[in-house]
Order: structure tokens, then C-alpha cells, then sequence
């Protein structure tokens, strides 16, 4: 194996049976778009043997990597972990459930290639296709219009689980990132921008996923998060 480019990691939470359609789906993928390549599973405290899963899988490929975790970290907190301990030297993730179409995988990691710092998939650009409820969809473009409006960003889709980086460049910026859980997606972009990263959005394709929830504790939340986050940054008179 030569020198490893790509880092594709997926989160995991007790998804074994996702995990079941993902690897197999990413490894073909990935294929196409990368000569050398490692697939990290960032499996963080399940209970339903998807560490064991991964485990054998990761006996007979090479590369499938899993990066157990005993206790919760939470999903960014396991992201950044899996960034700290990649080889390659772009790093992208996606959600197991694949809610975002491996189509665009290609563009995600091209970009970088590019020369992008960050790549995210939207779905909230006109020519998006996307399917998911209405009450979601509402949710979604109010949340994103606040992270637009209270601090500043120029993204106009923050939380979609299909991101790319420059591995050099989004490492000095990690240890300065609060959000453990689903925020951290917001703030890395935010923290970005604001860093001078250049960022490039691009349209995708995206069903909700079997396993996709929110509750009205995730909104409130997260509405919490974006103050919060304002206030790190600009202080009482921001």
C-alpha cells in the first residue's frame, strides 16, 4: 500500500445494521475515486456488537480501520478524534445511514483536490434534491437562516453529514471547537470561514435517513449553541 490520500470516517452509534449496507457501499466508492485509502469507523461506546462487527471486518481489509471508544464521546468529539488519528491527507465523513448520495463523494474529495480547505454537500441550493418531511425541511431553513444571520456565515446548509477537509489545515483548528454532538458540523464551518478557509458548497442529492430524528430538545438545543457560540466569539458587544 502506498501513501494514503483519503480518510473517509463514518461515525458510529449502535448501527451495526447500517453498517452492514455502508462499508461495503464506501469501499466500491472509494475505489473509483482513490488509489490508497483508509476507512475509519469511528464507533463511539455502541452496545450492539458493531464494534465486533467492524472488528472482523477491519481482520480481513486492510483498509477498514475502527476507532473504539468505551465511553461516549459524543459525534464531534469522535470526528475529531478520528481526524487527529488519520493518514490521509484529505479527511472527509458521512452519516452510515447514507441520507447523502455516494455519487457525490467524488466532488467532495475533488474539491479539496482543488484546492478547498472545506467542501460540505447542501441541501438547501436550488438545484438540491432532497426528500424529507415538511416540518423538517422548515426547521432546517430557520436554523440555517439564524447560523447566516447571528454569525455571519456564508454557508447555506451547516448540518449536512457529507464534509471534506484539508487535513493540514482544519487540525490547528479543532482544539478551539466547543460542540461535542451534532453543533460541531456549524461550528466547524463557522470557525472556519472566520479563519479564511476557503469553503466550497455544492448541491446534492438526499433522502432522510431510516434512523434520522429530531426532537424538540435537539432545536432548542441547538438555538442555545448558536448564542453561545456568538458570544465565544464577539463577546457582550458582538
Amino acid at each position: 500500500m502506498g501513501e494514503i490520500e483519503v480518510s473517509a470516517v463514518i461515525p458510529v452509534f449502535n448501527d451495526r445494521t447500517a453498517l452492514e449496507m455502508a462499508l461495503p457501499r464506501s469501499l466500491s466508492v472509494l475505489e473509483q475515486i482513490a488509489p490508497v485509502f483508509e476507512l475509519i469507523i469511528a464507533e463511539d461506546g455502541s452496545t450492539d456488537g458493531t464494534a465486533e462487527f467492524v472488528r472482523g471486518k477491519a481482520a480481513a481489509d486492510p483498509r477498514i480501520r475502527l476507532l473504539h471508544s468505551d465511553e461516549r464521546l459524543g459525534r464531534g468529539r469522535a470526528l475529531t478524534r478520528a481526524f487527529a488519528e488519520a493518514k490521509g491527507g484529505i479527511v472527509c465523513y458521512y452519516d452510515v445511514d447514507l441520507a447523502t448520495d455516494l455519487s457525490h463523494l467524488g466532488e467532495l474529495i475533488g474539491a479539496i483536490r482543488g484546492g478547498s480547505d472545506i467542501a460540505t454537500g447542501s441541501r438547501l441550493l436550488p438545484s438540491s434534491d432532497v426528500t424529507r418531511t415538511g416540518e423538517r425541511e422548515v426547521a432546517s431553513r430557520v436554523y440555517n437562516a439564524l447560523v447566516r444571520v447571528i454569525l455571519g456565515s456564508r454557508v447555506h446548509d451547516h448540518q449536512c453529514g457529507f464534509k471534506a477537509f484539508n487535513r493540514a489545515r482544519i487540525l490547528p483548528l479543532l482544539p478551539s471547537v466547543r460542540a461535542t454532538h451534532w453543533f460541531w458540523d456549524t461550528e466547524v464551518l463557522v470557525r472556519g470561514q472566520r479563519a479564511g478557509f476557503r469553503v466550497t458548497e455544492f448541491p446534492v442529492v438526499w433522502r432522510t435517513g431510516r434512523t434520522t430524528t429530531v426532537r424538540l430538545k435537539d432545536i432548542f438545543e441547538m438555538g442555545g449553541a448558536i448564542l453561545a457560540l456568538r458570544w465565544q466569539l464577539h463577546g457582550p458587544k458582538g
